[in-house]
Parts: structure tokens; C-alpha cells; sequence
């Protein structure tokens, strides 16, 4: 159980909402700053605005998937104020206040690395990047079937990188029929790829792999799928981003071409909110727990 911790949640999205659900069931009192508009109401948690909030009691800070931006302003889907997450607030919270978010930026590291708090990325742990490749995979595939006229059996399938993502990706594109060829950089990838029964290459050759693509999926959060590679592409190929902001992709140039090529990071919090607000709170749970018993313990 949670009893006795102050938990200020700020910000977010649908997914925010399954965390605040298991957080009250476990008995944790909830600040919650962003959610004004919220209809629902939860037991122990209290609808507040940040300038409201007691920081100096609040024991942890939970942050959406994408945490806070480079001016430090916070997503908020069920508010329409804005929201700014300062080094000042940060110092306000006792010193073992923790920070959680997803995924971080150079914004967020500053000020917790300036107040002495510390951040846990819920993104970089295994367990969750894996359960978390479930929807992405399942929303890849929508947008695959949505903007295509072709079946998925039969399509030659390009995914670009072997990460826990791209792994969930190769095997289930594989298992529908399509001609999977896989572009990694690592050699064990390289290997994995092959044993996986798809087609390996490396990602410096990509230029040379994709004259034949229909559908080209790129999971590598740098500049790989550049005009130079575009320019090889069929003009029917089907170009879907799923890296983080701001992807992989030259959309300037894929425009320019008329290739039709899609952002789409965030996928869980989009087609599957609830079962993505579950694995995170299940998480974020247990590290709770974790940090409660190690602090109960210092002060025994």
C-alpha cells in the first residue's frame, strides 16, 4: 500500500487517468494539477492548480509519458492553463521527492539535477519499453491497413532498427505474410535478424534496400530516412514514423516526392490508453512501494 504518501500527479494524458486510479486504490493521496476539466472525480484526490500545491509535503512528482518541454511547459489535455514545471518548485519538495516521466530532454535533467532530485525514466526500463511494444505494434499496424490499398501479406516490409519496438514489429509483420527486411547497425541485431527468419542489412546501406519497399517503418529516433533514401523509394511506398518527436523522417522532402509518410509517436496513449495507463501504473506502483520501504527503513 501507498498510506501516508503525497503524490503530486501533473499533467498528461488518458493514460494519466489509469495511473491516478490504481494510485487511489492503493490508498496514496493525489495532488492533481491539469485536470480541471476532468469529470470524473477520484477518492483521495484533489483537483488543484499549481500555484495551490504544498510542495514542501509532496513525497513524489509524476510527469506525462513526454515529461516536460525545453521551456518546461507540461502537457495537459484536460486543462487549458499552462503548466510550468520550474527548478523552484523542484526545491520546494522535500529532498526525497522523485520525479518520474517517461522519457526526458535537457530541460527536465537541469532542473532536477539543480534541486538534488531524482528523475526516474519509466521509458528507458526494459519491462516497460517491451509491454509498451504491444499497442505500438498494434497501432503500426492500423495505420498500415488505414492508409494502404494492398494487403499486409505479400508487402515488402522495411523496419528500420531491432530495439524492443522494432523487435514486437519484425514478428508480427512476419507472422501476416509480408517480406520483412530488417536494418540494424549492431552486429548481434544483424545476427537476431537472420535468426528470426527475415532479411538482414546494414542501416549504412540503407539507400540500397528500399527501391522495392510498399511500407517503410522507421523506429530510430535520428535523421536516417533522408531525401537521399527517399529519393529510392516507390511513390506508393508508405512511410510511418513511430520514433520519438521529431522522428526519423524528412517530411519536407517525402512531401516534396508526394510519398506519404507519418509521424506517430506516442501510439499506446493513442489507440490503446487504458491498457498503456495500466503498465505504467503497475510500475510506478511497485517503485513507490520500493521507495516507501527503503525511507521507512532510514527512519527506523
Amino acid at each position: 500500500m501507498l498510506t501516508g504518501m503525497q503524490i503530486a500527479v501533473i499533467g498528461g494524458d488518458a493514460r494519466q487517468l489509469e495511473i491516478i486510479r490504481k494510485l487511489t486504490e492503493f490508498d496514496a493521496r493525489l495532488s492533481l494539477i491539469g485536470f480541471e476539466q476532468l469529470d470524473h472525480a477520484f477518492t483521495g484526490a484533489v483537483k488543484e492548480k499549481l500555484d495551490e500545491v504544498d510542495f514542501s509535503n509532496i513525497d513524489a512528482i509524476i510527469l506525462p509519458v513526454a515529461g516536460a518541454n525545453l521551456e518546461g511547459q507540461v502537457e495537459t489535455i484536460f486543462s487549458n492553463e499552462k503548466v510550468v514545471l520550474t527548478e523552484e518548485i523542484l526545491s520546494k519538495t522535500p529532498a526525497h521527492c522523485t520525479i518520474y516521466s517517461g522519457i526526458s530532454n535537457a530541460y527536465l535533467n537541469a532542473i532536477t539535477k539543480q534541486s538534488k532530485r531524482n528523475l526516474v525514466l519509466l521509458f528507458s526500463r526494459d519491462d516497460v519499453a517491451i509491454y509498451n511494444s504491444i499497442p505500438t505494434v498494434e497501432g503500426t499496424l492500423m495505420m498500415a491497413i488505414q492508409h494502404t490499398d494492398f494487403t499486409i501479406h505479400g508487402a515488402n516490409v522495411v523496419i528500420l532498427g531491432l530495439g524492443r519496438c522494432g523487435m514486437s514489429l519484425v514478428r508480427t509483420f512476419h507472422s501476416l505474410g509480408a517480406k520483412v527486411k530488417v536494418g540494424a547497425r549492431k552486429t548481434e541485431h544483424l545476427a537476431r535478424i537472420t535468426e528470426m527468419g527475415v532479411t538482414p542489412f546494414h542501416l549504412n546501406d540503407l539507400w540500397k534496400e528500399v527501391k522495392d519497399t510498399d511500407i517503410l517503418i522507421n523506429t530510430v529516433p535520428q535523421l536516417i530516412v533522408n531525401a537521399s533514401v527517399i529519393s529510392k523509394l516507390p511513390a506508393h511506398t508508405l512511410i510511418i514514423d513511430i520514433a520519438s518527436k521529431p522522428g526519423g523522417t524528412d517530411f519536407r522532402y517525402a512531401e516534396k516526392r508526394g510519398i506519404k509518410a507519418l509521424l506517430a509517436p506516442s501510439l499506446p496513449g493513442i489507440v490503446a490508453p487504458k491498457t498503456a495507463g495500466q503498465i505504467l501504473a503497475d510500475v510506478l506502483v511497485q517503485l513507490l512501494q520500493d521507495d516507501l520501504i527503503i525511507r521507512k527503513g532510514k527512519v527506523e
